[in-house]
């Protein structure tokens, strides 16, 4: 359940074999930047995974001890990792 972080190296990615759920801000160019390699290698191994971009919001939008905190989205967020655990680990 990665919020708003950078993929694992590439090197590691053939070994996810777990469904993933993808969280990130939209105006975090360094960790956007990494997602199109990332998607294109979780494709190619087959990975399960979702990823939701949350719209005008920055790297550490879910973290409520920064300025960048967006408790809209961050709500949204909590939600759909609450749903995706009861999910997948039920």
């Amino acid at each position: 359940m990665p919020f708003y972080g950078t993929p694992a190296s590439e090197n590691l990615r053939k070994n996810i074999k777990a469904p993933l759920m993808i969280q990130l801000g939209e105006l975090d160019k360094r960790v956007n930047d990494t997602w199109p390699e990332y998607e294109q290698d979780l494709k190619a191994n087959n990975v399960e995974y979702t990823m939701y971009m949350y719209k005008g919001v920055n790297h550490g939008f879910h973290n409520d001890s920064t300025a960048r905190y967006d408790e809209e989205n961050a709500e949204l967020a909590w939600q759909r990792t609450i749903e995706f655990f009861n999910k997948k680990l039920t």
